[in-house]
C-alpha cells in the first residue's frame, strides 16, 4: 500500500510551507493521508491518532483493524459535521494479516463519506490522475509497481497542473509497518 500527498500548506496565493507532512501514522501498520486547511488537517489528524492510541492503551494492546479505523474516523467526521465540521479529506491506508492480501484503503470526504476502494485521489490532483489510476492500477501490484503508478501521477501534475508543487511525500504502509519512501523537503526541518 502506498500513500501519496504534497507537502505544501498553502492558502489563495500565499505558500506558508513546503515541507509538511500530511500522512499521518494511525498505528504501526496503519496511516492517513488528510487534506483541507491546515488548522483542520493537523488537529483532525492529532485527534484520530491520539483517540486509536488511547483506545490501544485502554484496552490492553489491542489494535483496532484499518476498517474499524476507517468507521471510527468516518463517525468522527459525521459527528463534527453537526456541531463545527473539519473541512478534510482523507485516504486511510493499512496492512491487516486477516484480510486477504493484507492492505486495504478506505476514502472518506469531509461530509463523513467512506469508501473502500482499490485506489484514490483526492483535490484538485483528482482531475489529472484517477484517469492515470483507472488505466494503469493492476490487482496484486507490488510494491515497485505501486511507486511507480504514483510517481506517474507527480510526473503528471507536474506537467500539467497549474500550481507549481514540486515537493510530494510518499509512504509505504506493508507488513514492516509505516516507513517514508521518499519527500521532496525534509519533514523535520522548520
Amino acid at each position: 500500500m502506498v500513500l501519496a500527498t504534497d507537502q505544501v500548506n498553502a492558502r489563495s496565493i500565499l505558500m506558508y510551507q513546503q515541507n509538511l507532512d500530511k500522512i499521518a501514522e494511525l498505528s504501526s501498520h496503519s496511516a492517513m493521508g488528510v487534506s483541507g486547511p491546515n488548522c483542520d488537517l493537523v488537529n483532525f489528524s492529532e485527534y484520530i491518532s491520539k483517540n486509536l492510541a488511547l483506545y490501544e492503551l485502554s484496552n490492553d494492546g489491542m489494535k483496532l483493524s484499518t476498517h474499524a479505523q476507517a468507521n471510527f474516523c468516518r463517525g468522527e467526521l459525521a459527528k463534527a459535521l453537526r456541531k463545527g465540521p473539519f473541512q478534510v479529506n482523507v485516504i486511510l491506508g493499512g496492512y491487516d494479516d486477516k484480510v486477504p492480501g493484507g492492505g486495504s484503503l478506505y476514502v472518506m470526504d469531509y461530509m463523513g463519506s467512506l469508501n473502500k476502494a482499490n485506489f484514490g485521489v483526492q483535490g484538485y490532483a483528482s482531475n489529472f490522475c484517477l484517469s492515470i489510476m483507472d488505466r494503469d492500477w493492476a490487482k496484486g501490484m507490488d510494491e515497485d509497481m505501486a511507486v511507480k503508478l504514483v510517481e506517474k501521477c507527480i510526473r503528471e501534475l507536474e506537467m500539467r497542473f497549474l500550481i507549481n508543487q514540486k515537493n510530494f511525500i510518499i509512504k509505504v504502509i506493508d507488513k514492516g509497518g509505516v516507513r517514508t519512501l521518499k519527500y521532496g523537503a525534509d519533514p523535520t526541518d522548520n
